[in-house]
């Protein structure tokens, strides 16, 4: 061969080559993301390390947030557990959900981003808490519920239903979550949907060789600093450190699989601290949850999101990035450009709701970055913390001090009435304790809140309801009342 022949053939083979390697690299930049949900149930926002709190033990979330990034103002719809999981699996409020109050099931006929996952080809899986009703199971390919009770299996449209096994004696509900992802198959990308029962009420003891100390709390300004909420407070910091020793599993099996690379793992908790004045209320404490999003091949390692999100969001992002037309039932906004542009423009405000969780109640709140405007419809009413909160050490010595009139204004407001409207500045206050709704220095901040909560309630078409799911307990035991009944009038059980 010549010296001419010879550089053509050259030429001719570095051509395929090159070739060769761009088609490699372009199948490989398509190749779609795994996706892993983990759900935490009732952790506040600034309960983890990665947040400032100087003692809670969280080395794998702090992990997600040296890997990733870590949100500031992630907020979701409700603080009622499982009307915020339904918001997060249809991407709508809790309202246009149909399942807006405590263990109304989410409809059959509602639409979630799972079932179009599965249909792009996803392979779907839940373990851990449910708490969904019974129709969302079949939009998964495999179901492994923490949950005690039992349920009819569904059966989907096609005739299939997904494949559920029962997890009983799990306290924490992450007993599953590592061999449900040992059972994906390798052909599919997946998508997990991990739910905790840490650190939900009641709060077990002598979980943790390590445990928590009094001195290790950190009250915060709404609660009295007495020796029974400390108590409390940690019981309630074991079950956290025992949640992120899940968390650490579950990044240790995706190192192993080699596939942390384009995994995107979402963490985030239902709702805030079951503890007074933050549960069921539309305080940051009730609705502002930690949001830490690792996912190496898409996100830079150490970055920080100041932007507003809400898990309304979660859907038509997640559909999003695994490259899934977004339907038009979804309410929410895709955040993924927020993934590499943490500074750039996504939300001006975000809106939550709470209704019924074991008393009646009802308010909307909308939040800006730095105002919150919250109404509220029955004002007469206390805010009254969950019935499990309310038979808390915490909230015993709370009665207790406020029976011998030791306990000061701002920490007597969830045993009496509220005010119709609030709002607050939270640059200036965030544990919202002044509220400036008659401030006339706030009146244009004000008017701009209020007609965006208005607008909100007139595009959702959130309606008042003809009439109020009564109180099922006591507000002073937390003790069932003889009208509570399973299931709810006029709704099938939630199982």
């Amino acid at each position: 061969m010549g010296g001419r022949e010879l550089i053509r053939a050259l030429l001719t083979l570095l051509l395929i080559t090159s070739a060769v390697a761009a088609t490699a690299g372009a199948v490989k930049e398509t190749v779609r993301p795994n996706l892993v949900l983990i759900i935490a149930d009732d952790l506040a926002w600034n309960d983890v390390g990665c947040y400032g709190h100087p003692t809670i033990r969280t080395p794998n979330l702090d992990r997600l947030a040296r890997e990733g990034m870590k949100f500031t103002r992630g907020f979701v719809t409700a603080a009622s557990c499982s009307p915020s999981r339904a918001s997060m699996l249809t991407g709508r409020y809790p309202h246009s959900t149909d399942a807006e109050e405590l263990h109304w099931p989410v409809p059959k006929e509602q639409v979630t981003f799972v079932e179009q996952l599965r249909t792009a080809g996803y392979w779907t899986a839940a373990a851990g808490k449910w708490h969904l009703g019974p129709a969302m199971k079949e939009r998964f390919d495999l179901v492994k519920e923490a949950d005690p009770s039992g349920f009819q299996l569904p059966t989907g449209a096609n005739g299939k239903a997904a494949s559920v096994i029962k997890a009983k004696g799990d306290q924490s509900g992450c007993a599953d979550w590592v061999p449900t992802l040992q059972a994906r198959p390798k052909d599919k990308p997946f998508f997990l949907w991990l739910a905790a029962l840490d650190p939900h009420r009641d709060y077990e003891e002598n979980i943790s060789d390590q445990p928590y100390r009094p001195a290790d709390v950190v009250v915060p300004p709404y609660l009295p600093d007495v020796a029974e909420v400390r108590k409390d407070f940690t019981q309630y910091y074991d079950e956290i450190t025992r949640l992120d020793d899940f968390v650490g599993k579950v990044l240790k099996e995706l190192d192993q699989q080699g596939v942390a690379e384009n995994t995107l793992i979402l963490f985030l908790s239902d709702n805030g601290r079951a503890f007074p004045r933050d549960k069921t209320t539309l305080y940051d404490g009730g609705i502002k949850t930690p949001w830490l999003i690792r996912w190496p091949k898409g996100v830079k390692a150490g970055s920080t999101c100041e932007r507003l999100v809400s898990s309304v969001d979660i859907a038509p992002t997640l559909l999003s990035l695994a490259g899934v037309k977004i339907g038009e039932t979804i309410q929410g906004t895709d955040f993924s450009a927020l993934l590499n542009k943490p500074a750039g423009k996504h939300r001006e405000f975000i809106y939550a709701e709470d209704n019924w969780h074991d008393y009646s109640d009802r308010a909307r709140a909308v939040r800006s970055e730095r105002f919150k405007y919250i109404r509220n419809d029955f004002p007469e009413l206390p805010n009254t913390p969950p019935a499990d909160g309310v038979r808390s050490l915490t909230y015993q010595a709370m009665q207790r001090l406020r029976d011998k009139g030791f306990l000061t204004a701002d920490k007597l407001a969830c045993f009496q009435p509220r005010a119709a409207e609030e709002f607050y500045d939270l640059a200036n206050d965030p544990f919202e304790l002044r509220n400036l709704a008659s401030d006339p220095r706030y009146a244009t901040e004000l008017r701009q809140h209020r007609a965006a909560l208005t607008t909100w309630v007139k595009d959702t078409n959130d309606t008042m309801p003809g009439k109020r799911s009564p109180d099922e307990f006591d507000r002073e035991t937390g003790q069932p009342l003889p009208n509570r009944v399973r299931p709810r009038p006029g709704k099938e059980a939630l199982k």
